[in-house]
């Protein structure tokens, strides 16, 4: 697969950092900042466990945050106490731990937060610690030595193996990240002295800290850019605040000098992201329907649970058989499916549905090319085989919040559902209420409602006509409008 040419975009402001990630000159990621509500994924904290629950294995621990983070028991192993002799013989014969014979209420626990919280869930944390450098990470609990699998030659593999396992000092664990890959053993050597340092002040500080307390906070939006983005195929970093790009290529002459003369600061009239049409794109992002090139289109439903993708000829009508037709249409929305997840932050599970293929070397193909598509995806994925139906199962690891809770908001006037009364049934209802009111009222009786409403009273024989049969007020129509569609008034 043909690897694309990206460019990085920063637009900061006192208020919030946006960082746009275009591939081949389009919108790849996005990703937002708020410097009042800065990420906390990545973060290490010492925290105490609050609540234990056999029922669902899990634990509930505070770490200082607004609401308590969840602990499953799948992520506390590696904290297993030695005072419970037991465990180890249950592991031994091949059962799971129970979470209560490894963790107690009131107990002091160390863990790194892997997810954000999202809606009414609080963190998600594990103490599986990992600490990410720039071609390393470390894993302080875990003595093994691991390769990113984005790196496919097996001799630089082996090379980068054995070097690391060579130059780690006994009792820690590392993971060769994908840019390691043609590193010097010097390079790999200052990365790796780095980030033992960097643990060994956050024991230094763990002795001494109360709890709750913060031990590690992961870096800001700029320099974790830097860290887990700025690869050799990145064209350029550009930069639209001067505070901002001094603190990158200081960053980046430190760490990465070769790759600093790419860092640039953007002095042009027009806004950054107005150059490249970011703020068109992000408004498209935003939007259920997706057009694709040949006139088909897919659209997008984000629910609590999951999301769901419907894809759709729209007006493609094809130049063969229907079969091409449709075939072209999945391939077409593969390739923009996965660029809208990723664009678009979406995690959990996700089901796809596809227009029917009869054929199964079809449905074959539209599953390989998906495969190959999410292969570049940065985040964890796991997808099961298109189904007879053209039907597809997913997951992508969330590891903070999409696109759409990051800018939008819950309606309030349809509370989250997307839709809006009738107007004849808004009609229906405001008689209802006359009914019920007038024989209570006297003289002329006014009726506020907003102007689509009042219209409909006004020029079609309903509402109005049978009320005036029963009653003999003046009602006064009144339009307003700043009156939501569902929004009345009776005085």
């Amino acid at each position: 697969m043909k690897v694309p040419v990206k460019e990085i975009l920063l637009d900061a402001n006192p208020f919030e950092k946006r960082l746009s990630v275009l591939e081949d000159g389009v919108l790849a990621e996005f990703h937002i900042e708020h410097r009042k509500d800065r990420t906390i994924t990545g973060n290490i904290y010492k925290g105490r466990v609050v609540n234990v629950l056999p029922g669902m294995q899990a634990a509930f621990v505070d770490v200082g945050l607004e609401r308590t983070a969840f602990l499953h028991v799948t992520d506390v192993l590696d904290t297993i106490d030695s005072l419970y002799e037991e465990l180890p013989r249950e592991i031994q014969k091949g059962q799971s731990p129970r979470i209560e014979k490894i963790l107690k209420e009131g107990q002091d626990i160390i863990v790194q937060v892997e997810k954000e919280p999202v809606g009414t869930k609080g963190a998600r944390l594990t103490s599986y610690i990992t600490l990410p450098g720039r071609y390393l990470v470390l894993m302080p609990t875990y003595e093994k030595v691991g390769v990113s699998r984005k790196i496919e030659e097996e001799r630089e593999r082996k090379r980068l193996k054995s070097l690391v396992q060579k130059l780690k000092p006994p009792g820690y664990g590392f993971i060769i990240r994908t840019v390691c890959e043609g590193r010097r053993a010097e390079e790999i050597q200052a990365d790796m002295d780095y980030l033992v340092k960097r643990w060994e002040s956050i024991k230094e500080k763990l002795a001494s800290s109360r709890v709750p307390s913060l031990l590690y906070e992961e870096p800001d939006l700029t320099l974790r850019a830097i860290r887990d983005m700025f690869t050799p195929n990145v064209r350029s970093f550009i930069i639209d605040s001067k505070e901002e790009y001094e603190r990158a290529r200081a960053f980046t002459e430190r760490f990465m000098p070769e790759l600093s003369s790419r860092i640039k600061l953007h002095t042009g009239d027009v806004p950054l992201f107005d150059t490249r049409g970011i703020e068109v794109e992000l408004e498209k992002a935003l939007s259920r329907t997706v057009y694709l090139p040949s006139g088909g289109y897919i659209v997008i439903d984000q629910m609590e649970a999951l999301t769901a993708i419907d894809v759709n000829t729209g007006r493609y009508i094809g130049r063969r058989s229907s079969d091409e037709t449709i075939l072209r249409t999945n391939l077409e929305a593969t390739r923009e499916i996965v660029r809208q997840l990723k664009l678009r932050n979406i995690g959990g599970i996700i089901i796809i549905d596809f227009i029917d293929m009869t054929r199964q070397s079809d449905r074959e193909r539209v599953y390989r090319t998906l495969r190959e598509e999410l292969g570049e995806d940065r985040a964890r994925t796991n997808i099961l085989k298109i189904s007879e139906l053209g039907i597809v199962e997913m997951t992508r690891k969330r590891i903070r919040e999409s696109l759409q809770q990051s800018l939008l908001e819950m309606c309030p006037y349809c509370d989250g559902n997307g839709l809006v009364k009738r107007r004849d049934a808004v009609a229906t209802e405001i008689y209802r209420e006359l009914v019920r009111e007038l024989p209570h009222k006297s003289g002329r009786v006014y009726l506020y409602v907003n102007p689509q409403i009042a219209e409909l009273l006004q020029h079609r024989e309903g509402v109005i006509e049978e009320v005036r049969k029963w009653f003999k007020n003046r009602i006064v129509v009144v339009p307003v409008e700043t009156f939501h569609r569902e929004e009345y008034e009776i005085v």
